[in-house]
């Protein structure tokens, strides 16, 4: 990194992050870091097992015996039980593959050493390949279906699920190997691990020895995310501190013994109503640009709430307020027929708690378990779309109306801006960063009608992967937007890196008789010259599947080519008619090259990439979609 850049991340990331981020690598390179995370802990006696029970402590249910809303006995279910047994695991909620091992990486066959001290764990490396490989399994999200199963079908399989517990635990030894390098995984461990302990309560196979065993690992585990928690939220300040922050509060109202002195319980809370007013801006929108992550933005909130209310605990108004204008905003968004979303930012497939048995893709049932959870009332009427919200106590409750077939929607601060009628969606962004972004997708447009998704969003393939995927996802040529000599609107540094952010953009829509139009602008493409600003105009036609969009480059001077790219559905070229002309009124020739498509984290597919291409300053373009 060249001293402008560093310049740059200073300026942008501020003091604070540029002090504490140069300290902890020394620490951790010097290894200072470790005297903080001892790997051989001492022998603790926690509070009996019958004690435990004894205590009532208050939880969406206290044992599977209590659960009564209805079993649906389902093939899909069954089958996804059938693959769990035989020691497959459903990577990124997409393809099963067998994992034998808790510290191998399926995708490259690398093994990690697991008497390596976490500090010395790299998580970038050619060799070893993306280390989310080594972390999904181990956040022990699979037992969610496991516990489904035993549920629906009235089975036992306690058994299975505690051996995969105390194989774990014998392992994965305290602070060592992949497993304790990120304090988000270990926190989702620990509450997915919350969650089978209360479910399998009264199973003959949790004896007092393998209780102690679990308590044992999940102190530790806590304790070490306490040590590391001004890492998220001051380095990476995203869903991570959310995830960290609000799991010490909720395990030490779960198993108040493991923090006698509620260091974990009271610092947790005071810390996550901090990350909430902070990450979720006043509009509802999420600070990480992405709806993937603020899906599971809604699923902790889901888990903080309920568990507040429980425990009569009362939260800031600001932190239920935030709730309800984040859920208000994805539930304006999911526009697909079966609960899409624009596949808008990054997309790693994470889903943390899997209740139900909709696709990966359909963001219904955790939309509708916050609702129920905030307001008591489901929002959609299928079954299996309400199945969520029945785990978290909300089975018996009225049916909202909450749809809204005509509007318009400003989300300012996080730079989205909807266009909705009866039959179509328009998702537009625009976004001027305070906050890291992932993607260089501003004036990214989205098209949908009748649910189908016509011009859309590349998605995400991989972290850590090479660079020129991680370019081409990432990057402008990955958005339905334009890009100036081959360059994305803000110049990509090394993994999540950004440099010349958006800091100047704004955008508004404007209802005309006939048509609803949203004029942007931004000053971007800072890597050629300052001050190059690029607007686009969308306008829609209220009474056809029509959108004119009109990009225009000011202040950029010289000879340079434009290029704007557009990524159709394949599976609905025939029903898209797309014509363009430059600032003279010449008609442009569409050119249809080869790009890529990422619907899971970790795969990629080929599918068609158009664009159109000027050295003039204009390109105007009709868009009709013919059903």
């Amino acid at each position: 990194m060249n001293v402008k850049n560093l310049i740059q991340v200073f300026k942008n990331q501020g003091p604070k992050y540029f002090i504490y981020r140069s300290m902890y690598e020394l620490k951790r390179k010097s290894g200072l870091l470790k005297t903080k995370f001892p790997v051989i802990p001492k022998v603790e006696s926690y509070l009996s097992l019958n004690e435990w029970k004894r205590l009532n402590i208050p939880f969406f249910f206290q044992s599977r015996d209590t659960l009564t809303f209805p079993k649906n006995l389902n093939g899909k279910l069954e089958r996804a039980y059938n693959n769990l047994l035989s020691g497959k695991i459903a990577f990124f909620n997409n393809a099963w593959n067998e994992v034998k091992a808790w510290n191998t990486n399926p995708d490259t066959g690398f093994v990690y050493d697991t008497t390596k001290h976490w500090t010395e764990v790299e998580d970038i490396s050619s060799e070893a390949g993306d280390i989310k490989y080594v972390w999904e399994k181990s956040r022990f999200s699979f037992l969610n279906t496991i516990i489904r199963y035993d549920y629906h079908f009235d089975h036992d399989s306690s058994d299975f699920v505690f051996s995969k517990i105390k194989d774990w635990i014998q392992n994965n030894p305290i602070n060592q190997g992949p497993n304790y390098k990120c304090s988000q995984e270990i926190s989702l461990r620990c509450l997915n691990w919350a969650f089978v302990l209360h479910f399998y309560k009264n199973s003959a196979v949790l004896t007092e020895e393998l209780w102690q065993e679990i308590m044992h690992s999940i102190d530790y585990q806590m304790r070490h995310v306490y040590e590391n928690i001004n890492f998220s939220r001051i380095c990476v300040r995203n869903n991570h501190a959310i995830s960290e922050t609000s799991t010490l509060y909720m395990i030490s109202l779960l198993f108040p013994f493991l923090d006698p002195e509620r260091k974990w319980r009271n610092h947790g809370l005071k810390w996550l109503e901090q990350e909430v007013a902070y990450q979720i801006y006043e509009d509802g929108t999420f600070l990480q640009f992405s709806h993937n992550y603020h899906r599971v933005l809604i699923q902790l909130l889901t888990w903080i709430i309920t568990l507040s209310k429980l425990h009569n605990v009362t939260l800031s108004d600001t932190t239920v307020k935030r709730a309800q204008k984040t859920l208000d905003y994805l539930h304006t968004c999911c526009i697909g027929a079966e609960g899409e979303l624009p596949n808008y930012g990054s997309n790693d497939g994470a889903l943390f708690f899997n209740l139900n048995d909709r696709a990966y893709t359909d963001f219904r049932p955790q939309i509708n378990a916050l609702n129920a959870v905030l307001n008591k009332k489901h929002i959609y009427r299928e079954s299996e779309l309400q199945e969520d919200a029945s785990w978290f106590g909300c089975a018996s409750l009225p049916l909202e109306n909450k749809s809204s077939s005509k509007e318009t929607n400003s989300f300012n601060q996080g730079g989205i801006y909807t266009i909705k009628d009866e039959l179509s969606f328009t998702f537009f962004k625009c976004a001027k960063y305070r906050d890291r972004p992932a993607h260089a997708d501003n004036m990214h447009l989205d098209i949908w009608v009748k649910g189908k998704n016509y011009f859309r969003d590349s998605g995400t393939y991989k972290y850590n992967t090479e660079s020129k995927w991680i370019d081409y996802f990432t990057g402008s040529i990955g958005h339905n937007t334009i890009t100036v000599d081959g360059l994305s609107q803000m110049q990509k540094g090394d993994r999540f890196i950004w440099y010349n952010w958006t800091k100047n953009a704004e955008a508004e829509i404007t209802e005309l008789d006939n048509s609803v139009m949203i004029n942007s602008k931004a000053v971007m493409f800072q890597e050629i010259s300052k001050g190059i600003t690029h607007t686009r105009k969308v306008r829609k036609q209220k009474s056809a599947f029509k959108w004119e969009v009109t990009d225009d480059v000011l202040n950029l001077m010289g000879d340079h080519s434009i290029k704007q790219y557009w990524h159709p559905n394949p599976e609905l070229l025939d029903e898209i008619k797309i014509t363009a002309v430059d600032e003279y009124g010449i008609s442009l020739k569409l050119i249809q090259d080869k790009g890529q498509w990422s619907s899971y984290y970790g795969t990629k597919e080929e599918v068609p990439l158009w664009f159109f291409e000027t050295k003039t300053r204009k390109i105007q373009t009709t868009i009709i979609i013919q059903l």
